[in-house]
């Protein structure tokens, strides 16, 4: 077996010697088609954003601000507007990595039936994916809460540039690297003089259109997904720890339905017990030996 190639131009090294049978038999189910696909923050940390958990499976940092908090408060809107204005041009330039790339290959190898994401990035749309669900949205999106108008963050980038005209000259430096949402811890006294902007079309509170913590995904769009699990015949979760349980459902519905459950991430992960496949690998190593495993048996 040769784990050594390229992906879309991208370099492959050989797997570690360790995860060899286990690479063997996860290429082995990945062959047989059908395969269900669920990503997690870990597929995009060769991309620069970086994971909630980490290996230890422990928070990275303070959590996130969650809905009930954005909603109480025009401060914690500010507060989190203000660091998502320095976050997201970071954010947005981030690539798709050799993952993203391969989860691409072998989808258009004819091995993979969806792919759904917990990840709000839009990493897998830039590398070509097709039939993605989005459980959690995407960043490149803002909504109002008050009127439902969903529009473009670059252009809520652009309006509040124009309010705060010297805000990027005028921040201290960031207390901290890129979060996993997008934000950039900033000092107290930056974010105190940040202006908000409201919606465009109705006057409304703006949130990201993406699902915050404390706030629930969307419910048909939850049960769509799920639903992919009867139509598969095998699944896949790739860089996620499953903490969260809409994704941990995933590994329990297809535990119940009967069909085996491959997990490749680096640590553990909620899921572990129920698998039959555990990988603790980085994934843009792994992945791209897979399409050179999978694509070369064809």
């Amino acid at each position: 077996m040769t784990a050594a190639g390229t992906v879309s131009g991208m370099p492959v090294d050989a797997a570690p010697l360790d995860t060899t049978r286990e690479l063997s038999r996860l290429a082995t189910l990945i062959n047989g088609g059908g395969t269900l696909v669920l990503t997690g923050a870990g597929i995009s940390t060769g991309s620069g954003i970086p994971d909630y958990r980490g290996p230890t499976g422990t928070h990275r940092g303070d959590t996130p601000i969650t809905l009930p908090e954005f909603m109480s408060s025009s401060l914690v809107q500010q507060m989190y507007w203000a660091r998502s204005h320095i976050g997201w041009e970071r954010f947005r330039k981030a690539a798709p990595n050799a993952a993203h790339y391969a989860v691409t290959a072998l989808q258009q190898a004819g091995s993979l039936t969806q792919v759904v994401t917990q990840n709000v990035d839009g990493l897998h749309h830039a590398a070509g994916t097709t039939d993605v669900t989005e459980l959690h949205g995407r960043l490149d999106t803002v909504i109002c809460m008050d009127c439902g108008t969903v529009s473009a963050r670059e252009r809520l980038a652009v309006r509040l540039a124009a309010v705060n005209p010297q805000f990027h000259a005028q921040v201290s430096a960031p207390t901290e690297a890129l979060r996993p949402d997008g934000d950039i811890q900033l000092h107290a006294d930056d974010v105190a003089g940040f202006r908000l902007v409201a919606c465009e079309a109705c006057g409304g509170v703006l949130k990201p259109n993406v699902v915050m913590f404390g706030e629930h995904i969307p419910g048909r769009r939850y049960q769509d997904a799920l639903a992919h699990i009867h139509d598969a015949d095998a699944l896949l979760v790739l860089g996620s720890s499953l903490a969260v349980g809409s994704g941990y459902r995933f590994v329990l519905d297809a535990v119940k339905r009967g069909i085996p459950v491959a997990i490749v991430t680096r640590g553990v992960t909620r899921g572990d017990r129920h698998a039959d496949i555990t990988i603790d690998a980085d994934l843009c190593t792994l992945l791209p030996a897979i399409v050179a495993t999978v694509t070369g048996s064809r």
